[in-house]
Formats: structure tokens, C-alpha cells, sequence
């Protein structure tokens, strides 16, 4: 995925590859974004962690993930697996 790709366009593509997301999980994961005001590129991550490691939507973990990745110590893609990894996650990116 180019880093220019927007959630919405991710979701989608999620979508086009049979995973369908309920609108209820949608909004979480909206929410998750905005109540951590973090970059989509962040938010695409812990998703993307999230349905690898949990095999569906896990709202707590997503967001256990993403608050973690949220701080702005980490603003690489590397970064963030690297904390993550320390946290225990395997991440295989």
C-alpha cells in the first residue's frame, strides 16, 4: 500500500478482498482516529496489525495498538513495528 492511500480507500480495499467491516466497526475505527488525533497512516497500521493478529475486528486491541503507536516519539512505519515488537507483537511487516 503507497502511503498516499487514505483510510477510506484502505477500508475499501479491505472490502474488494471479501473482509467486510461492520458500519459499527467503521465508526470505531473513526473514532479511534480522531480520539487519538493521530496521522492515517497510524490508524492504517493498528488496523492492519490488529485484523493480522487478532484474524477479525478487535476494537479493544486496535486501540490498545493504536494508542500505543500514537505517541510522536514514533513517526516512521519502522518505528512503529520496532515499538511494537519490543511490546511483544510480532509484526513480520
Amino acid at each position: 500500500m503507497k502511503k498516499t492511500h487514505s483510510l477510506a480507500y484502505y477500508l475499501e480495499d479491505l472490502w474488494s478482498r471479501g473482509f467486510k467491516l461492520s458500519d459499527e466497526d467503521v465508526h470505531f475505527i473513526y473514532f479511534g482516529k480522531n480520539s487519538t488525533n493521530v496521522e492515517e497512516w497510524k490508524t492504517i497500521l493498528a488496523l492492519k496489525m490488529t485484523l493480522k493478529l487478532q484474524k477479525k475486528f478487535d476494537p479493544s486491541f486496535y486501540i490498545s495498538v493504536l494508542e500505543h503507536i500514537s505517541s510522536s516519539s514514533i513517526t516512521t512505519r519502522k518505528q512503529a513495528y520496532e515499538s511494537l515488537e519490543r511490546r511483544g507483537l510480532p509484526s513480520n511487516q
